[in-house]
Parts: structure tokens; C-alpha cells; sequence
């Protein structure tokens, strides 16, 4: 196990709201200094039997939920929530830069015309919803909400579509969604439109993951999640819905993901929004879990103070909902903590998993 380092001079805990261009070269030349100054072990030390592998997954940490005045900034409670957390979040990697063996940052990825957006639904006069609206059952059963009736042309030209009777599939969405005690279908503005600025990952956090695999010789993993145009994505591990109202699948789970994230000996997630995709993530790796081993779940450390819930003062707030969440997640074993706490600090860390 690697010690502690000292936060590089090049980071600015001061530019971590702000979209900048990460410097490569600098950055590639300054890491491999980093790595010569404090003896760096190689990623492939990491699975030897006294040093733990550390998967450090990292979800939506994108300027689109993380940079304010872009257009899901996750502000939290404090009103610059995600800012923060990814200070902290930067911090942690530098400090650890040793013990991570790898960095896995998921990318939520849209294009203008998915069943999440205003676009695909219209009201009795025509008119599109507003974003935040939720759309249950009931409301698409009833005919409150339908289907934009310009989408099945605009859909079966996308990739990953199918040729179905949307308005039928609508109804079946909701109320899969509601048989499965999820949240009803969110209308959320456009944002993290692939190919956009609000796609990419914050700078500071970018620039951390492409120090670590400098100084680590290991490749940053990333995980495209969300790019469907039927089904919602919070989780990297799996779409909101799988099959349409004909039990013909539209998407798959993320296995490869999965059994990737389940040979580490500890997992540390961190992320946007803790309320959503964030715990959606968490609740699925539970669940695969539970299949696997329940006691894998110990290997499990969700850093809160790298997360906030999402809060829109006046119209909704998930803190709740989120605290509701991860203390059910505790209780199945995960360990809450903080990034601060020395590695050495977290309930079991330095075990080797069992499978």
C-alpha cells in the first residue's frame, strides 16, 4: 500500500468550477517526474497479496451537472454542491494517486430526441412539457401526455432504436416504471448533448484522471451510459427499462462493467447526483452483488463528500430521498466515508476479496 501524497502544485482547488483546457504535454511530463520523485508502483503491483486493488468509479463528473450555470448543475442543499465535491474528489486522487489502480469515469450521453427530453411528448393542445415535469402512468394512460407524433419518423433513422408503436410503448414505459417503484419518467432539460461542451468531463477532474494514468501507466476506463433514445440510463450498470411492451429487449445491462468493477478488492464511488444516477449505479452493484456474494458488499466505500443530491429550491429537493437511500445501502454492508479519511481508516480496507 502506497502512502499519502502531497496535492501537486499544478492543481487550483480555485478552477475547479471553471472549463479550462487540460494541458497534456505539461501534465504527461510533470506526472512522470511525479512518478520517479515518489516511486509510483506499477498498476501491475496492485494484485500482488499485500496490495489492494482500488477501482475509483466516477459517475457524470461532467460540466453539464458540475459547472454552474450549465444545465443540471448539481447544486445540493449549499448551493455549489458539485463544485466542491469535485475539489475534494481531485484531492482524493492526488492523495491516493498510489493505491487507485484505476479510474473509471462514466460519461451520460445524449442526443436531442430521447423519451426523456421536452421534444417527445406533447400535451392535449400540442405543447411540449416543461423540464422537471414527471409523467406517470396514469398521465400517459389518460392521454395527458403523448407521444410528439413527429417521433416514430425521427426515431427509427436513430441508432439503437427499434420500429414500434411509441404510444403504446410510452404506456408500457410508465408503468414498468411504476411496477418497479421508480421514479416516474423525469422530463429534463437538453444537456449532455454528445458532441457539446457540457459532455465533456470538468476540467480539473479530466485533468486528475489523465495524471493518473500517466503517473500509473494505466489507461483511464471510460463508460458511455444513456445514448438509448427509449429508455432512461441513470445507472452505468444498467437502462431504466430493458424490454419493450412486446418483452423484445431494447438494451442490455453493462456486463462487461460489472464483473470488471467486481474483481477489485474495494470499490470508492463518487459522482452526480447522488439522488440519481449516483445511487441508481449503487443500487444496481448491490443487487449484482447479493447474487454474487452479499459480503462483497464490504468492499464498497461510497464517498458522500464527493456527491450531492439534486435541489431545485421551490420545485423538488432528493436529499432525503438520497439519505434514505445510502442508509439502506449501509445496512447492506457498503461503508460510508469520507475523502478525507485515510485508506487505512476504512472498515477493512487492505482485505482481499473472496469470491
Amino acid at each position: 500500500m502506497h502512502p499519502e501524497l502531497p496535492i501537486p502544485a499544478h492543481f487550483d482547488p480555485h478552477r475547479v468550477g471553471d472549463v479550462w483546457r487540460v494541458p497534456y504535454g505539461e501534465l504527461a511530463a510533470t506526472a512522470q517526474a511525479w512518478l520517479q520523485q515518489h516511486q509510483l508502483p506499477s498498476v501491475r503491483d496492485d494484485r500482488t497479496v499485500d496490495h489492494p486493488t482500488l477501482a475509483l468509479l466516477i459517475i457524470d463528473a461532467q460540466n453539464t451537472f458540475c459547472i454552474p450555470d450549465f444545465e443540471l448543475f448539481v447544486a445540493g442543499r449549499s448551493g455549489d454542491g458539485a463544485v466542491q465535491d469535485n475539489r475534494r474528489l481531485c484531492e482524493f486522487i492526488y492523495r491516493n494517486l498510489g493505491s487507485i489502480s484505476t479510474i473509471i469515469p462514466t460519461l451520460d450521453t445524449h442526443q436531442a430526441f430521447q423519451i426523456f427530453h421536452p421534444v417527445f411528448w406533447v400535451d392535449e393542445q400540442g405543447k411540449h412539457p416543461a423540464p422537471m415535469t414527471m409523467i406517470d402512468w396514469e398521465s400517459v394512460r389518460s392521454g395527458q401526455w403523448r407521444i410528439n407524433p413527429a417521433m416514430p419518423a425521427i426515431v427509427d433513422r436513430l441508432p439503437q432504436s427499434q420500429q414500434l408503436d411509441l404510444m403504446a410503448y410510452g404506456n408500457h414505459y410508465t408503468k414498468v416504471l411504476q411496477d418497479l417503484n421508480k421514479y416516474p419518467l423525469t422530463i429534463w432539460p437538453f444537456h449532455s448533448m454528445l458532441g457539446g461542451i457540457g459532455h465533456a468531463l470538468v476540467s480539473a477532474v479530466e485533468a486528475a484522471c489523465f495524471f493518473h494514468a500517466m503517473a500509473r501507466q494505466v489507461p483511464t476506463r471510460f463508460e458511455i451510459k444513456g445514448y438509448h433514445p427509449l429508455t432512461e440510463n441513470y445507472s452505468v450498470l444498467r437502462p431504466e427499462v430493458l424490454n419493450d411492451q412486446h418483452q423484445q429487449p431494447i438494451a442490455e445491462p453493462n456486463r462487461s462493467l460489472i464483473q470488471s468493477l467486481l474483481a477489485f478488492d474495494a470499490i470508492a464511488i463518487a459522482g452526480q447526483a447522488k439522488s440519481h444516477c449516483v445511487a441508481w449505479t449503487i443500487s444496481d452493484l448491490l443487487s449484482e452483488i447479493q447474487t454474487v456474494n452479499p459480503a462483497l458488499a464490504q468492499r464498497v466505500y461510497l464517498l458522500e463528500d464527493c456527491m450531492s443530491p439534486v435541489v431545485v429550491p421551490g420545485v423538488v429537493d432528493f436529499t432525503e430521498a438520497a439519505e434514505a437511500q445510502f442508509a439502506a445501502f449501509a445496512a447492506a454492508g457498503m461503508h460510508r466515508v469520507r475523502s478525507t479519511d485515510a485508506l487505512t481508516s476504512w472498515p477493512g480496507w487492505g482485505l482481499k476479496t473472496v469470491h
